[in-house]
């Protein structure tokens, strides 16, 4: 594991933060850390990340117990922006690139490679409060990442950008996990995290409850439902081993949507369909980690 939490406690005052919080990040990966507001998130970035210390409890990363010397391998976009709105936007993202121990021609040779990237280059010299928000998040993006960092902390990244510009910033993320950055994940987008994420944490009342690869977590959790598109004008087939939640229609076919009741396997359901019907194609329904998140949240 790259980076790994063993049995993070915090507490503030009278609030548990976070309760023996264990995760286990793959490097290379990207990993979703998840949870409704209020969860214990943030707290854990902070304490990964060394802003503030956990009150008992490790953080490991590359095999070793963090230390300070490790800040300057993490990048971190945390969800509450911050830019000097009266700095030129090639000042700031100088300074922020040098704060994060770049060499000064080195930082300007590598913000020039990304404003091109993100296609930015025209206002380098403008004032930030000439930025749109989106424009600003693009900044801020190429700072958390201009240090070439080996462990990324997006929390939000795609807040306030519009559908194509957060398109090119998961893109990149993407891009960045090929070359073997280690990335963490921090979104309400259950989408995104099905797009990217290669495994999860979910955090409710500061304790894990649910980690896991995202394919096994949404298998584990299908709740038996199939959908069958059938050649024909009519479907009458009744039986205690499932149930008809939706049968539409069209024109020469049928869909329908099948939960199954009893403990027969998906095979046999499948044969009971294809000896009655021709079967134009059928598939299991895996629940998307929307449901996945607000069942597993609801039931805790």
């Amino acid at each position: 594991m790259f980076l790994e939490t063993i049995d993070v406690v915090k507490q503030y005052a009278d609030h548990l933060a976070l309760n023996k919080v264990s995760i286990q990040v793959p490097k290379g990966t990207v990993f979703g850390l998840l949870g409704p507001n209020g969860a214990g998130k943030t707290t854990l970035i902070r304490i990964i990340t060394r802003i503030t210390a956990p009150d008992s409890g490790e953080v490991r990363i590359d095999g070793h117990l963090s230390t300070k010397e490790d800040v300057y391998k993490i990048g971190y976009l945390p969800e509450e922006r911050g830019l000097y709105r009266k700095m030129k936007v090639g000042e700031q993202a100088m300074y922020l690139a040098q704060l994060r121990g770049m060499e000064k021609r080195k930082a300007h040779d590598e913000l020039m490679k990304w404003f091109k990237r993100f296609d930015i280059m025209n206002w380098y010299d403008r004032k930030v409060e000439e930025l749109s928000k989106g424009m600003q998040q693009k900044v801020q993006f190429i700072s958390t990442v201009i240090h070439d960092p080996e462990l990324l902390i997006f929390d939000e990244p795609f807040r306030g950008f519009d559908p194509v510009n957060a398109e090119i910033v998961k893109n990149e993320m993407l891009r960045l996990k090929g070359e073997g950055k280690t990335i963490i994940l921090s979104t309400h987008n259950m989408e995104s995290v099905e797009e990217l994420c290669d495994n999860i944490a979910l955090i409710n009342k500061s304790q894990v409850v649910l980690q896991g690869n995202v394919y096994d977590i949404r298998k584990d959790n299908r709740p038996n439902i199939f959908r069958f598109r059938i050649l024909s004008d009519s479907f009458d087939f009744d039986h205690p081993a499932f149930e008809v939640l939706s049968n539409e229609r069209y024109h020469e076919f049928i869909d329908l949507r099948i939960k199954k009741l009893t403990d027969i396997s998906n095979n046999e359901l499948a044969k009971m369909m294809f000896d009655r019907y021709e079967i134009m194609s059928y598939d299991e329904e895996l629940p998307t980690m929307n449901d996945v998140f607000i069942n597993t949240v609801t039931k805790a």
